[in-house]
């Protein structure tokens, strides 16, 4: 009898074992022919010291933490900051990248070669080169590179939109360094909208990301790369079980006009929207909450040039719906400005129907360097850490506004905040009151009325699009 009941345990556990066996998949096949692919990125930029040395550690120096490292963490001449150490010193960091075509062109992110003075490539069979910039685009985090070497191993391409929530994906990377790591899991949610982030409908996973994985291939189990590992959610700087991955056909579109012109282009058409609640929606009088309420129009912009007016209801543009009010900069953003393209909306009970032609979001890099303009010398930062500088005449039409601060450069607390360089700061909020921003001198003078503590909100144009962002002031430095 015992025979008879361990021989049934034993084809249960195998009849058990087979049967996971066949429900996880076996990745492996798909390792050996894609991994040769993907390559690891690292880059070195030469960071220049402010005359005292550069800051070795993560912590301001109006931080308490960062006294206590002065005086505790072991002393090494070499390290920056330290006496004796060298004025400048070389800042590297690794990413990820694959290759997209056998001479030599690899897409990557955005972060992972911005401000990089050397660029180097290692393939899997540990060649290396020194790679160029083709272009990159900061709005969506693709870059295009360039190596000189040819019959190089490439992805295959996959469709992003035939992905399914609940769909195993995989992703090859380098996190923390280490060459061709494989992590593996499942499709959390598709056409995920994150704050900032107008225009990628990310692909959000439970793969396991860390830093280093960044610009890397996202697998389906066909082999194909369907997006480009990008973002985690975390809180400790970790992989926390929440992980973006941009559509690979949004990076294709991005590389084909960086690969012919350098940059991208986008549309757009001089409208600040909002979502469509299912208040507001009972409200308009629309059965369904989908569409982008308009709450302001552009002055001498395409959709006021157009006819369309506050209180307006998105529902398609160019023949596509719009869903989501976040789904309206990604289908304008795609357009090819110059286009004419018909607008559906809803207005009074109504449908009616406009045509407009798509104007370009002005290229930040560009509206920076204008406003440099011939000045020469670094500019000294203000008690936000920002570097700004006022608008002329032509920018100001440029950017259809009457007044606002262009941030040129970023340093101290200010890179705790969501700010970028070509920002445009059009407001200042703090106790309830809001006051438009005019001129450098005024903006100061408005900063120098508040305490360290003081939580600060900033009202600030981006591209075509608006958004507050709170940051902590800081006193001024002495000798600064």
């Amino acid at each position: 009898m015992k025979k008879i009941v361990a021989a049934f345990f034993i084809v249960l556990f195998s009849c058990l074992a087979q049967a996971q066996s066949r429900a996880l998949p076996d990745f492996t096949d798909l390792v050996e022919k894609q991994g040769p692919a993907v390559v690891n990125v690292s880059t070195t930029q030469v960071v220049r010291s402010n005359g005292r040395g550069a800051q070795p550690f993560p912590f301001d120096e109006d931080d308490p933490m960062y006294d206590f490292f002065r005086r505790f963490a072991p002393r090494q001449p070499g390290i920056p900051g330290f006496p004796g150490a060298p004025r400048d010193f070389e800042s590297r960091s690794l990413g990820s990248g694959f290759i997209v075509s056998a001479d030599g062109y690899i897409l990557t992110n955005a972060h992972v070669i911005d401000s990089a003075d050397e660029i180097l490539v290692r393939l899997t069979d540990k060649r290396e080169f020194k790679a160029r910039v083709i272009g990159a685009d900061k709005r969506t985090d693709v870059a295009l590179i360039k190596i000189e070497a040819n019959g190089l191993p490439t992805v295959r391409l996959g469709d992003p939109n035939a992905l399914k929530v609940g769909e195993w994906v995989l992703a090859i990377g380098s996190p923390f360094g280490f060459d061709n790591s494989v992590t593996a899991g499942i499709v959390s949610a598709k056409g995920r909208s994150l704050p900032q982030e107008n225009f990628v409908p990310f692909i959000q996973t439970d793969v396991a990301i860390n830093p280093g994985n960044s610009g890397g291939p996202l697998f389906n189990l066909k082999g194909e790369v369907v997006g480009i590992n990008s973002q985690i959610y975390s809180r400790s700087g970790g992989f926390m079980g929440i992980s973006f991955a941009i559509p690979i056909d949004v990076a294709m579109e991005v590389q084909g006009q960086l690969k012919a012109t350098g940059k991208v282009s986008r549309g757009r058409i001089g409208v600040v929207i909002q979502e469509l609640t299912r208040e507001l929606a009972d409200s308009f009088g629309l059965s369904k909450a989908q569409g982008a309420v308009v709450n302001a129009v552009e002055k001498g912009g395409p959709a006021e040039k157009a006819g369309i007016e506050p209180g307006d209801v998105i529902l398609k543009f160019d023949g596509k719906a719009v869903g989501n009010s976040s789904d309206l900069p990604r289908v304008v953003g795609a357009t090819r400005p110059g286009s004419k393209v018909l607008v559906q909306v809803w207005r009074k009970g109504a449908l009616k129907d406009f045509s407009l032609v798509v104007g370009e979001i002005p290229d930040e890099k560009a509206v920076a360097k204008n406003a440099r303009g011939a000045r020469s010398g670094e500019q000294a930062a203000n008690r936000l850490g920002l570097v700004v500088s006022e608008l002329s005449a032509e920018q100001r039409r440029e950017l259809n506004v009457s007044s606002g601060l262009l941030v040129e450069d970023i340093r101290a607390n200010a890179a705790r905040a969501d700010l970028r360089p070509g920002d445009i700061i059009l407001a200042l909020i703090a106790r309830g009151v809001s006051t438009d921003i005019r001129s450098v001198e005024q903006f100061n003078k408005l900063l120098a009325q508040f305490d360290k503590s003081a939580n600060i909100t900033l009202l600030v144009r981006r591209g075509e699009m608006q958004t507050f962002v709170t940051i902590r002031a800081v006193p001024e430095r002495k000798g600064e």
